[in-house]
């Protein structure tokens, strides 16, 4: 009986107005991120690679085996659809990127022109 009156009179000392914070209230840690904020910099990081790909657009890293047409051997890119020239007895691409075969062969027929005949040299007058 002597352990209810204690109990009790402890109870009376605690004021009605004051709340006690109870254990299993999470009290913030110092340093510890919000919540809020690791989201954020997901979103602004798939933002900026957006942005990337908008203004860089494919990286032609997927080019298939050599195709041969007209008498030219080119590769096109998987991912996107644009050729490129490719050498066979180097085994290496070359030239510019287009998306139409006659844009490339033109390239190359311009290409041998100019190393065919090159530009006569003039005195300087």
């Amino acid at each position: 009986m002597a352990d209810e009156v204690k109990a009790d009179e402890v109870m009376d000392e605690a004021k009605p107005d004051e709340v006690m914070p109870e254990k299993s209230e999470k009290q913030p840690r110092r340093g510890a991120k919000p919540g809020w904020l690791w989201p954020v910099g997901v979103m602004a990081t798939s933002l900026a690679g957006a942005g990337v790909l908008l203004l860089r657009g494919c990286w032609h890293r997927r080019m298939s085996w050599p195709l041969r047409a007209q008498g030219y051997s080119y590769q096109v890119c998987l991912s996107c659809g644009v050729k490129r020239l490719f050498d066979e007895k180097q085994f290496s691409s070359y030239g510019p990127y287009r998306y139409d075969l006659n844009e490339l062969i033109t390239w190359e027929k311009r290409q041998h022109e100019e190393s065919y005949y090159p530009q006569e040299q003039r005195p300087a007058s």
